[in-house]
């Protein structure tokens, strides 16, 4: 049996997935690692992404059986390397928001959105500071790329990759020509030694061919894999998410929701103007992609979960970690739509959508408020999709049509809740299927799977709708009309809570 290997470095594990001739998920393995913040930066040492993929990869069977593979990672941030590949500066990982004047000054250049994460905005602000390592770049690429390229010997990066990277030409699937120029012609720029498109990984569409696993690839993998296995265009986690949820196609998109959360909406046609809050990227296949990026969702609830669950053994009881989460989920079902008048912020990092370069996780009320422990545990729950309900809107008022949306990620984990929630917030059906639990790397092993098969000629849509996802189990939640407007009441006291949060990033 063929099957065909997925591997995602996400922000919180590197994960690795087969699947058989059947696109259903047989195998997988995983290694967890966490982001330090180092000199002021987020950060990972590269070292321990091989560490990492030695042991997710270990732990898939059938190994001998891969007629294909590909890899994935969080997208954006910053890798520059000298003409030998040597890393000239630590990894700064999408987290970072520290390239605010390059992100503003690159977006009224090109009149178009440059968020803070792009590799773009972090090359640009290197130069803006003047870092003595700018004249030595030979290659900047993502996190995905250098991995692909160190198995490879390959530079290049799939188009949704390279979307994160700098704004793309969807009829032309490369680097916008013109953008590049103006770049260039920056007087910071100018008089370097290098021109951007030199220092770019090569655009491929998904399902080109992207190389072959080499003898110095297959060592640093400890030898677990042989060298000549096909490789297909390395992937952001956006773009592997889109696929792993059948989220390609116009008027579809999804939603991932863990660590940080973003949707991607497929767009129909350009959007009538220029939105900081909304990052324009494309499909794996180039179709131009609306996406909403808030770096905090979860990890304030993970915290309120750890202090509940002490409380719970002060009085004898030591419920699991599952079992904590399923019931604090299932109780904010009977909180009030609008919370009560509770509110959350739930900001341990800056957030781009609402302008803060920081964040101080909040918990406010009006003395008149009904503060409930299911009141609390909505708000919570709320807070982690409020700031992504921010940029929705926007779509919305630009009229951008949203048939299905897909969820996936650890707040669907729990049946019912997060799926009802983010129904109501976005006003669209939520799907949540099976096999999305398998998240990015599931993706990027169905991107292997259709680069070896040619693509014949398939469009990429066509292919998931009716060979992978045709009849897949999974269930839908229409937006409730109460959710939907009691949480509308809730954005809106949300907005209002956000002056109280930039007066804590100040004074505490």
């Amino acid at each position: 049996m063929n099957t065909c290997l997925g591997i995602e470095l996400g922000s919180t594990r590197i994960k690795a997935v087969s699947i058989d001739g059947s696109f259903r998920p047989v195998s997988s393995g995983d290694y967890t690692w966490a982001s330090r913040f180092e000199d002021g930066v987020w950060t990972y040492p590269l070292e321990e992404v091989w560490t990492g993929l030695r042991a997710a990869v270990s732990k898939v069977e059938d190994r001998e059986s891969i007629a294909a593979m590909g890899v994935s990672a969080m997208m954006h941030g910053y890798l520059a390397f000298d003409e030998d590949w040597e890393l000239l500066t630590p990894f700064r990982t999408w987290q970072n928001t520290m390239t605010g004047p390059a992100a503003a000054e690159l977006t009224e250049r090109f009149g178009f959105n440059i968020p803070q994460r792009w590799s773009i905005a972090h090359l640009y602000q290197a130069v803006l500071n003047g870092e003595e390592h700018v004249p030595r770049i030979a290659h900047i690429t993502t996190l995905a790329g250098y991995v692909h390229h160190m198995l490879t010997g390959v530079d290049a990066v799939g188009v949704g990759e390279a979307s994160g990277m700098f704004p793309i030409d969807s009829a032309a699937l490369d680097y916008d020509a013109g953008m590049l120029a103006r770049f260039d012609a920056l007087p910071k720029v100018k008089d370097l030694p290098w021109k951007l498109r030199d220092l770019l990984p090569e655009v491929l569409a998904a399902g080109r061919p992207a190389g072959t696993l080499t003898e110095s690839g297959a060592a640093l993998l400890g030898g677990l894999l042989p060298p000549g296995i096909p490789f297909a265009p390395a992937e952001g986690d956006a773009g592997t998410g889109m696929t792993a949820t059948n989220a390609v196609a116009p008027r579809t998109g999804n939603v991932s929701a863990g660590t940080s959360i973003f949707s991607m909406v497929v767009l129909e046609k350009p959007l009538g103007k220029v939105y900081e809050e909304i990052d324009l990227v494309t499909t794996p296949a180039g179709a131009p992609v609306a996406m909403v990026h808030c770096n905090n969702c979860t990890n304030d609830t993970n915290a309120w979960v750890g202090v509940l669950g002490e409380a719970a053994r002060l009085f004898g009881a030591d419920p699991s970690a599952g079992e904590l989460y399923t019931k604090l989920y299932e109780k904010s079902l009977e909180g009030e739509a609008d919370c009560g008048g509770v509110l959350v912020c739930n900001y341990l990092a800056g957030e781009g959508v609402t302008h803060m370069d920081a964040g101080r996780p909040l918990t406010a009320r009006a003395p008149e408020a009904r503060f409930t422990l299911a009141n609390f545990f909505k708000a919570q729950l709320y807070a982690t999709m409020a700031t992504l309900k921010i940029g929705m809107d926007i779509l919305a008022g630009e009229g951008v049509a949203i048939d299905s949306l897909t969820g996936h990620g650890g707040l669907f984990k729990t049946p019912v809740v997060g799926q009802s929630y983010l129904a109501a917030a976005c006003n669209a059906p939520v799907t949540c299927m099976e096999t999305a639990g398998e998240g990015g790397p599931y993706g990027m092993a169905l991107l292997a799977a259709y680069m070896l098969r040619g693509a014949e000629g398939e469009p990429l849509e066509d292919f998931l709708a009716g060979r992978v996802f045709a009849g897949a189990a999974g269930t839908t939640i229409r937006p409730s009309a109460a959710l939907a407007e009691g949480f509308d009441t809730y954005i809106r006291r949300y907005k209002a809570l956000l002056e109280v949060e930039r007066a804590a990033v100040e004074h505490l």
